[in-house]
């Protein structure tokens, strides 16, 4: 465009600045900024919009507010772009101080306003002050709608807690406001954390009626719910009537093959996206993958994986793929490797690492390291009396009950009763 020595207008620098924020890039975000300045179009306040919400989704709140700070005019769309820039990278407090300051402006917050607010407190996880919002919101006329809700379910849902989650729910059903494909998609990780099958049907039931069964963030959480509740069969199902896939419905269906033991099967369609939807492959697709390797007992491929996902995707390894190796290593009983491997990692080992070398060495009854790795352990979560019982059970069969017994008295451990629960389906 601009080699035919045609400028761009202020129709065309929102769009090119919404492709930088789509893709990420700052950098490019700032180019185009640069050009604004060079052609005497800053004043606009369309482009000054689009600048403020790139350089917020961007992650560079200070220069979006400094842009929005050197604004002549401001509207509405301003202060709701600089407020959802606040609270997408957790200012809430600073979105407030900026919606308060709207009447000096002539302006009044409307549904865009305060769903901005709601889902910023609700991402926080502060109920309290949601429901002063909620409240604050019907006193100025304005009625929550379904994004409001759905905003209070997400925030609730990501903050674990789900029974908050389904009263939500219930509250907005019996206000008159039905659910849309957001807001199953939001609950559905509620009924798979819970294992709670008969509200995740009802949720497929919505889905069904509404007509959003269809769509790939709703299908995705269900084929999640479904794996996560145990009906594997009913996910498969759902996965291969899918026209398109996305990165979680793919993790998922990995993820969901290799808990239930169809590590073979978990294997395959790993190996069919990477045929299929390439780059959609990301670091929890490896860590789905290497636990299929870890169950499965497949161990060079579990290694030509670790390797592979550093070298083809350019993917470091994060620490539950350190993991996975050692329980891979751990659970074939070549713990001495296992070990080898924790001391080679160059970042410092989490407690999920040195308890897959623990479990592995209960199993095999490698009595020294697991006493290096309960070591570890306790220093890193001294509260815990299970690494510690894990332990007691070596000692045990190493020698004799008493002299375990005695070793969990001096480290004044307790243990505590077993609990269970199950939803009926």
């Amino acid at each position: 465009m601009r080699r035919k020595g045609i400028e761009p207008n202020n129709f065309v620098f929102p769009s090119i600045l919404k492709v930088c924020w789509q893709l990420s890039d700052r950098r490019a975000g700032e180019s185009v900024h640069a050009l604004v300045l060079k052609l005497s179009v800053e004043d606009d306040m369309f482009i000054n919009s689009a600048l403020v919400d790139m350089y917020s989704k961007c992650g560079h709140i200070e220069k979006a507010r400094t842009v929005f700070d050197m604004m002549v005019e401001k509207d509405l769309v301003t202060f709701n772009a600089m407020a959802s820039g606040y609270t997408q990278n957790g200012f809430a407090e600073e979105a407030i101080g900026l919606v308060e300051n709207m009447k000096f402006w002539g302006l009044k917050p409307d549904v865009v306003t305060w769903n901005t607010l709601i889902n910023g407190f609700s991402q926080k996880g502060d109920p309290m002050a949601v429901r002063v919002l909620l409240k604050s919101m019907s006193f100025a006329g304005i009625e929550p709608d379904v994004v409001s809700w759905t905003s209070i379910i997400s925030g609730l849902v990501q903050s674990s807690k789900n029974e908050d989650a389904f009263k939500t729910f219930k509250e907005m059903m019996a206000c008159g406001v039905y659910p849309n494909s957001a807001t199953i998609s939001s609950l559905l990780p509620a009924c798979a954390t819970s294992a709670n099958v008969r509200l995740g049907k009802e949720m497929h039931g919505y889905a069904v009626v509404l007509g959003v069964e269809n769509d790939i963030f709703v299908r995705s959480a269900l084929l999640d719910m479904y794996a996560k509740c145990g009906l594997i069969t009913k996910a498969k199902l759902l996965f291969s009537d899918m026209s398109e896939k996305n990165t979680v419905s793919w993790n998922s269906m990995i993820f969901g093959l290799a808990s239930h033991g169809y590590c073979k099967e978990a294997i395959d369609t790993f190996a069919q996206m990477e045929k299929e939807d390439s780059k959609r492959v990301d670091h929890l697709t490896f860590t789905a993958a290497l636990t299929a390797c870890s169950h499965g007992g497949m161990i060079e491929l579990g290694k030509s994986l670790f390797d592979k996902m550093q070298e083809a995707y350019n993917i470091e390894p994060r620490l539950e793929h350190y993991a996975c190796i050692v329980d891979l290593l751990g659970r074939a009983g070549k713990i001495s490797e296992a070990y080898v491997f924790i001391e080679a990692m160059p970042v410092e080992p989490d407690l999920f690492v040195w308890g897959a070398l623990l479990g592995a060495c209960r199993n095999y009854g490698n009595l020294e390291l697991a006493e290096v790795a309960a070591r570890h352990l306790s220093r890193l979560e001294p509260g815990n009396a299970g690494n510690g019982m894990l332990l007691s059970e070596l000692y045990a069969n190493a020698s004799n009950d008493w002299n375990a017994r005695l070793r969990m008295k001096r480290r004044k451990l307790t243990k505590f009763l077993g609990s269970s629960w199950i939803e009926a389906v």
